[in-house]
């Protein structure tokens, strides 16, 4: 009986480009492998029919030991800014990008597998991926995408039947990422750095064409692309530092262009808050902490601004300055970003003057205590319904001082025009209740690696696939760590 096979809709633009934007390679054979998880509602987006296809015949596909029908399998090459140190070749050392689909809504979308084996941009490493990574990136995805944070996603995951050999020997798997495109500001700085100026406009225009079509025609197409990545960057940013998440490696070459976010190595979600945390094992001098993300979100964005100045303006002086302009709008836009979802989480429906000095005045006051970060937003949601503070006052040490807090909160509250139903609405959307909290997730990737158990990896997706949600058989996911739990260190796998 002939074995009905997937089909994925691929129209391969990048790959069109010249040949000194990728490498041409094919995965590497793995000996057996497993299908760990299938994330079918991504599937059924993008478009692609799995035609009843056999769990045997799909792991062939994301194991990359068969290539579907219309891919054409390539390497990115790119550069970057890594903790502030210029790499001038970096490029897809472990992952493949098999092409680009059209989902169902007509938009472009990558398909990668990392893991996949070795590549040209390698740097005499396996181009292999261990388990516990891929699960983090599996489940950080798609927690994120819950809580519509912009982000790459997990379309499937599967061991490879071989290890991998890092401080010590692991499980292999491969991932395969979704994007809405893989180029970075590290693409740009590639061939800037070369000054391959016409392989620069051929990016530029590539992107422009993909991202933001209406920049073909504006005045200063170069420009209006910096303007795009710039308000994208901005929004992105803000996202994260409304839910507490650290990305813990801000390079350059983890920069997406369209926006998202991408890379999930040594990310964290904050527990009690603290602006200088940092869980990443490799920042050592916390250049990546949750307090620096915005200002080194701005570094970043003046490199890629670096990179588009021979497009923007034939004179050097002129385009300078018309890109530091778009540059140093960053922080407005941020804080534009920033204040409205703050406002949203404290319940306000209206801006006013005293608001960003109210939310501050919160942070404070939680950075001293240590309180929650997650728990002290949705349980003021909740002090809307039952106008009692208990619950969230029992997080701070100095319950007076949240209390002076609290009455200026409640007056604010008072002269907001949304009805008691809509705030709560709106806080119960804007302030989760549950998160991928570190021990959590730890703890699933170790029952994983270590007893090839996928129990709870496959109970904590299912809770973080609903984070707005009170799910009442599942309150332990909702809680701080225990010190005993508290997870303090994380890794990227690399």
């Amino acid at each position: 009986m002939t074995q009905s096979l997937p089909r994925f809709r691929f129209d391969n633009r990048y790959r069109r480009l010249p040949d000194v934007f990728h490498a041409r390679i094919h995965p590497t054979p793995v000996q057996a492998p497993r299908l760990i998880k299938l994330n079918d509602a991504l599937a059924d987006e993008l478009g692609i029919e799995l035609n009843g296809s056999e769990p045997s015949t799909l792991v062939e596909f994301f194991a990359g030991n068969q290539i579907p029908e219309g891919a054409e399998p390539i390497a990115m090459v790119y550069a970057g800014h890594q903790f502030g140190q210029f790499v001038p070749r970096l490029g897809d050392g472990r992952a493949i990008l098999l092409g680009e689909v059209l989902d169902r809504q007509g938009r472009r979308r990558d398909i990668q597998l990392k893991g996949a084996g070795q590549t040209p941009f390698s740097r005499n490493g396996d181009g292999r991926a261990a388990l516990g990574p891929v699960l983090r990136e599996y489940l950080l995805g798609e927690a994120m995408h819950a809580l519509g944070v912009p982000t790459t996603r997990a379309l499937a995951a599967v061991t490879t039947g071989e290890p991998v050999y890092r401080e010590t020997v692991l499980p292999g798997a491969i991932l395969t990422r979704v994007a809405a495109s893989h180029v970075r500001v590290g693409t740009f700085e590639y061939f800037a750095a070369r000054g391959e100026t016409e392989a620069l406009r051929q990016l530029a225009d590539h992107v422009i064409a993909r991202h933001v079509p209406a920049a073909a025609t504006a005045p200063q197409p170069y420009l209006a692309l910096l303007e795009f990545v710039v308000e994208r960057q901005a929004a992105l940013v803000a996202a994260w530092m409304q839910i507490g998440f650290i990305h813990g490696v801000m390079n350059t070459d983890n920069m997406a262009i369209s926006g998202e976010t991408i890379d999930y190595g040594p990310c964290a979600f904050m527990d009690a808050y603290d602006p200088a945390t940092v869980f990443s094992s490799i920042d050592r001098t916390g250049r990546y902490a949750f307090g620096n993300q915005p200002t080194i979100a701005q570094w970043n964005l003046a490199r890629f601004a670096e990179t588009l100045l021979p497009l923007i303006d034939a004179s050097p002086e002129s385009a300078i300055t018309q890109a530091s302009e778009t540059i140093h709008s960053f922080l407005e836009r941020y804080t534009k970003h920033w204040s409205a979802g703050m406002r949203r989480k404290l319940g306000f429906s209206t801006a006013e003057p005293e608001d960003v000095a109210l939310i501050h005045d919160l942070l404070d006051l939680m950075a001293t205590s240590g309180a929650d970060f997650t728990l002290t937003f949705r349980r003021l949601g909740a002090a809307t319904v039952s106008q009692a503070d208990a619950g969230v006052r029992d997080l701070f040490v100095d319950r007076d001082a949240f209390d002076a807090w609290a009455t200026g909160w409640r007056a604010r509250l008072a002269r907001d025009p949304a009805s008691p139903d809509a705030r709560v609405h709106q806080m119960q959307s804007a302030n989760p209740a549950v998160i991928p909290r570190n021990h959590r997730v730890e703890q699933a990737l170790q029952a994983a690696v270590e007893d090839d158990d996928f129990s709870p990896f496959e109970r904590l997706l299912r809770v973080l696939e609903q984070p707005f949600t009170e799910q009442a058989d599942m309150a332990e996911y909702s809680t701080p760590p225990r010190d005993d739990e508290r997870v303090l260190r994380t890794f990227c796998g690399t």
